[in-house]
């Protein structure tokens, strides 16, 4: 059960070549950084939102899956294990943010808040030195649940003691809790403050369901990749990646039920404080882009997976998870540069490459974890149940 050489290689290979493109990619981003440092810390801020989505999401989705022990779980597990453990990378790729904290928010420079009393009104909270405070206690909350699952999963894989899936599902509840907490603090640090004179009550939900969202797409592409290898083609069937195509719909229409919601009550009240984050991003050709991102983060996706077929199929969910993958990036783009861009959509060089240097370390660090454990944890005695009746 263990993997072959084949696609120890092939992970291999793929390694290097991520690590490769994000050296060079940050290495460009580095010379923006003099060039244009302003704009060097807005598409660093945005490229890091992305890819700490699925390092976040994939602590999410563990805790789910040890509570419910499904058999869509045990194929991604491997998956979501390895992307959980990059939260140490993007803990040290989280220090350019807290260094431009005056460059990207309005309320950590001085003479802003000395006009401006609301700011003045919130500067207990939104000040240079809390925010990092916070920041810090976000990773180390992260660390210490990424750390518990996925080292008592390996040390599952050594001994096979059932006592360690019983400590694996009693750490699934609190730490599902502890994510939408800190997740939805960090959402509000990190996004919301942008424009420190808006806010949502719905907004870190949101990003908890997209993280989630950007997740669950990622970990179904990575196993339609991984099906024909072993051990992963012993025990994949069609169900499977229709469980998981069910998963990837359900949250879809939730990321759009919470979008909805949030509009339908901000355009209900009509209150000055709350309808410009929606005017900003009317006009200017950024209204174009929500369409798109409606279009093909919402409705294309629905009606795909709503035919049973689409489902069973991993080379058509495959698409399907890409094209997720691929809007969530535009939805992401959507919610931060209007914050940054207020004439109208405008897009820099430094938005393509920061996310792709930060991507390909991520991609580099998250294969490295992938091989180095079985792609089944073969000695919880769930899989066996979960299994037994195929």
């Amino acid at each position: 059960m263990e993997k072959s050489e084949n696609i120890e290689s092939q992970l291999g290979a793929l390694q290097k070549k991520s690590l490769v493109i994000g050296v060079v990619a940050l290495a460009a981003c580095a010379f923006g950084a003099f060039s244009n440092s302003e704009q060097f810390y807005q598409s660093y801020l945005f490229g890091y939102l992305f890819w700490i989505g699925i390092a976040l999401g994939s602590i999410a989705l563990l805790s789910l899956h040890h509570m419910v022990a499904g058999e869509w779980g045990f194929v991604i597990q491997r998956v979501l294990e390895s992307g959980a453990r990059t939260v140490p990378l993007m803990a040290v790729l989280v220090l350019p943010i807290l260094f431009g904290v005056q460059e990207l928010y309005v309320w950590a420079q001085p003479d802003v808040v000395a006009a401006d009393p609301i700011l003045q009104h919130k500067e207990a909270y939104l000040n240079p030195t809390f925010f990092g405070v916070r920041t810090g206690i976000f990773f180390l909350i992260w660390f210490v649940l990424f750390y518990l699952f996925t080292k008592w999963s390996g040390d599952q894989d050594k001994s096979g003691d059932p006592a360690l899936t019983t400590r694996l599902e009693r750490l699934g509840g609190p730490a599902i809790l502890l994510y939408v907490l800190t997740v939805t603090f960090a959402s509000i640090d990190w996004v919301m403050s942008l424009d420190p004179h808006w806010f949502s009550t719905i907004f870190g939900f949101m990003f908890v369901v997209g993280q989630a969202l950007l997740t669950l797409a990622f970990a179904t592409l990575v196993v339609s990749r991984l099906a024909g290898q072993e051990p992963i083609s012993n025990v994949i069937q069609r169900k499977h990646f229709h469980d998981l195509g069910n998963l990837i719909l359900a949250f879809v229409a939730l990321w759009a039920y919470m979008g909805v919601s949030q509009f339908l009550i901000i355009w209900s009240g009509n209150l000055p404080e709350e309808i410009p984050w929606y005017l900003q991003r009317s006009h200017g050709g950024w209204q174009w882009l929500a369409i798109f991102v409606v279009l093909f983060h919402f409705a294309v996706p629905f009606v795909l997976l709503l035919m049973r077929r689409n489902k069973r199929k991993a080379n058509i969910l495959a698409r399907v998870a890409i094209g997720i993958i691929i809007m969530r990036f535009f939805d992401l783009y959507w919610i931060l540069a209007p914050n940054f861009h207020l004439d109208g959509i405008t897009i820099h060089w430094l938005d393509i490459v920061a996310p792709v240097g930060i991507g390909g370390l991520w991609l580099a660090v998250f294969l490295s974890n992938l091989k180095g454990r079985p792609l089944l944890p073969i000695k919880d005695p769930r899989l066996q149940e979960a299994f037994q009746h195929d």
